[in-house]
């Protein structure tokens, strides 16, 4: 006799509508892991520019609107009467325009010598190598060290200048470098030339060697001449590298120290006194934080318009 065993009766387990917690991690990294990644690339970034740069703005901005000595500490706030005495102070206008004179006639001929040249060295020739190293060679000098070094060849009795132009009759006595207003600009301008028309160089160097060189043939058989290709060729397609040029000039001849505080020391007769060294003055000698601090705010206004001004210029220059 056979006897017939019950069919099994298959179960299917229940489907899961959702997946279980770790799978959804998994999947939520699995989509999202270039994010985490770039995330993770840019905090040590975001935490130096928080730690160094966005606190100690709000923490001057606080100072801004307080009455702050240095050796006192916040004392309440006052505004805006920091603000107002800055504004109303005997040398703010005379500084800020010396500080746009300065800045003016750096970043013409700073420029100009850097473009000059960058064309000079931008064919490989025997010699180019060592040209580039020697232009560049300034550049690597701290800019206090330089203007010590300057400082010392300006010297009316000590220094080398002076003695040859003595001996050669051109002068009959000591000559003061920086003894007059416009001897003691014209001769920070030339520290700071000497010193950054290397680095300058480089950078349009690197401009015009992306230059393609079929352009400049191209224009040659058409029968354009060096100024032609020049204005036609060169100009436009340096424009990205100029731009990077100027901006940086213009920001650094606006907040010219250095150079000024060890040559000049604002000298003579507060001529040669910059913006970045009255704050120096509000704070260090005046021992009043809060108008330092007003006035740091002015200038950081100041260069976000002149750089909002520069980059709308060179905006509209390459859609026309």
């Amino acid at each position: 006799m056979q006897v017939r065993t019950p069919d099994r009766v298959s179960v299917e387990p229940p489907v899961r509508t959702d997946p279980p917690p770790r799978r959804r991690a998994r999947r939520w990294l699995s989509r999202n892991s270039r994010t985490l990644q770039g995330l993770g690339y840019a905090a040590p970034t975001a935490a130096f520019v928080a730690l160094f740069f966005v606190l100690p703005l709000l923490l001057v901005g606080q100072m801004s609107l307080h009455d702050w000595p240095l050796l006192a500490g916040d004392r309440g706030g006052n505004a805006p009467e920091n603000y107002t005495d800055v504004t109303d102070g005997t040398l703010f206008w005379p500084a800020v325009r010396f500080t746009l004179l300065y800045t003016g006639i750096v970043t013409v001929v700073l420029l100009g010598l850097a473009l000059l040249l960058a064309l000079l060295v931008q064919e490989s020739r025997p010699g180019t190598g060592f040209f580039r190293t020697v232009y560049f060679l300034p550049g690597a000098l701290g800019l206090a060290s330089a203007s010590l070094l300057f400082w010392g060849m300006y010297s009316p009795t000590t220094g080398p200048l002076s003695r040859p132009l003595e001996k050669l009759g051109l002068v009959d006595g000591p000559v003061s470098f920086l003894g007059t207003p416009t001897s003691a600009l014209l001769s920070t301008v030339f520290l700071v030339v000497w010193k950054f028309a290397g680095f300058y160089m480089l950078i349009l160097l690197v401009g015009l060697q992306r230059i393609p060189h079929e352009l400049y043939e191209a224009a040659r058989m058409d029968g354009a001449g060096r100024g032609q290709i020049f204005r036609s060729v060169t100009l436009p397609l340096l424009r990205p590298s100029l731009a990077l040029s100027l901006l940086l000039c213009v920001t650094g001849s606006l907040l010219a120290f250095d150079q000024f505080f060890v040559l000049t020391k604002g000298g003579p007769d507060n001529s040669t006194v910059t913006v970045v060294q009255l704050i120096y003055r509000e704070a260090f000698q005046r021992l009043d934080l809060g108008t330092a601090a007003a006035l740091s705010i002015l200038v950081l206004a100041a260069l976000l318009l002149f750089n909002t001004l520069q980059f709308r210029g060179l905006r509209h220059a390459d859609e026309s």
